[in-house]
């Protein structure tokens, strides 16, 4: 009953601070839009949530495992409330150049508290569920992986909501306040111990010494890579100057795809059970669902270019997009915590996000400038090609979920 009690309280803290997190990224892209930035610019403003990121997954994994991923979890919690506050007192007389500066600092300490929070609670799955029941983790990380993304889906429509509704300054404020009482709940009820390791673990550990875990996360880069290349810019962009779409069409749409992926997600244990045979993911699982993203991914590109209804083409083949990539996400989230000891799973989940950070980054610039210099059609070439090398590489991993 415990261990149930505790994956609640983090889940609940996961959801609150994912809800907010979506928002975030609907408020900063559409206002700055709104502003007249172009895609690289708007990029650009993301950059150091995605480098920070790489940075926080390896050092968070080392702090988590010596003093507890409860630290960890309220760090990201805490930095995220500083955050949003900070950014809605943003001044738009500022100079473009300031403006850029000073939003750039608060996306970092965003991007800090977002990996704070997730390798937190991924970690705490791997603490929480008794050793060898494999089926049990893949089902308990797909529901809270599903549900995160589902709840982003929601921050996403959210945030294109409250902009319209409250204007920049008000929504961000209203997030903080929401996330303060988060904070608190957490603070109150969670135990401090979870997720410390026996022994202190040093610093050098940081860096994985595991092959399959190094395999697993340079294919995760690339595969997190080809999602936002076209996603994080050169969609939300392409539907507003070519669509015409409002705030709110923009928001609700991408708000629907990730609520629909994140679904997807926590089903994942349930549609993969007739191809797995009753067992646990593998390696070829990951591998088959990269290759089917690559060739999705450059039959939308084939689709958009040809001009076929690019609405339609748009729409239903990210969508489709969405299936398949939610399920193949969920088999990495569960894969990462098979090939861990619990000992270490700080550890590895840090190095792990860390390549996903390293992914989404290097997705972000390349959205922007590839959105630039050859619009939507070139971001899902550029996303066919990482994904296929994603796929290439998961093809060495083990047939066996263990190490």
């Amino acid at each position: 009953m415990t261990n149930i009690k505790n994956y609640s309280l983090v889940t609940a803290a996961y959801w609150g601070f994912t809800l907010t997190d979506g928002a975030l990224r609907m408020l900063v892209l559409l206002h700055f839009h709104d502003l007249g930035y172009s895609a690289v610019q708007i990029a650009f403003l993301f950059l150091l949530y995605e480098f920070f990121g790489v940075l926080t997954n390896l050092i968070g994994g080392w702090i988590g495992s010596n003093m507890g991923l409860k630290v960890t979890l309220l760090s990201g919690l805490t930095l995220q409330i500083l955050a949003l506050f900070s950014l809605g007192l943003l001044d738009p007389n500022w100079p473009p150049l300031l403006s850029v500066a000073y939003v750039m600092g608060l996306q970092a300490l965003s991007g800090i508290a977002k990996d704070l929070t997730k390798m937190s609670s991924k970690s705490a799955i791997k603490v929480l569920v008794p050793e060898n029941a494999d089926s049990t983790l893949f089902k308990w990380v797909a529901v809270l992986t599903g549900s995160k993304n589902a709840l982003k889906g929601a921050g996403f429509f959210l945030g294109g909501l409250l902009l319209t509704l409250l204007g920049f300054r008000n929504s961000l404020w209203l997030l903080a306040a929401g996330l303060v009482l988060v904070l608190a709940g957490t603070m109150i009820s969670l135990p401090q111990e979870i997720g410390m390791a026996k022994t202190k673990t040093r610093f050098s550990a940081i860096f994985s010494k595991s092959r399959n875990i190094n395999l697993l996360s340079a294919a995760r880069l690339f595969l997190f890579g080809s999602r936002d290349i076209w996603f994080v810019v050169g969609l939300p962009v392409f539907l507003s100057a070519s669509l015409n779409w409002s705030h709110t069409q923009i928001g609700g749409f991408l708000a629907l795809w990730v609520i629909g992926y994140g679904g997807v997600q926590a089903l994942a244990p349930k549609l993969l059970q007739s191809s797995l045979r009753g067992g646990t993911p593998r390696g070829g699982t990951a591998s088959t669902g990269a290759f089917a993203l690559t060739v999705l991914t450059a039959l939308i590109a084939v689709g958009v270019a040809l001009e076929l209804s690019p609405w339609m083409t748009v729409v239903v083949g990210l969508a489709l997009f969405g299936l398949i990539f939610a399920i193949n996400s969920s088999v990495h989230s569960y894969l990462i915590l098979a090939y861990s000891e619990t000992d270490q799973v700080s550890l590895n989940v840090g190095f792990y996000y860390m390549a996903n950070a390293a992914g989404r980054l290097i997705g972000t610039l390349l959205s922007g400038i590839v959105f630039q210099l050859a619009g939507l059609v070139g971001c899902l070439w550029v996303s066919a090609g990482f994904v296929l090398l994603a796929g290439c590489i998961s093809l060495r991993l083990p047939q066996g979920p263990k190490k």
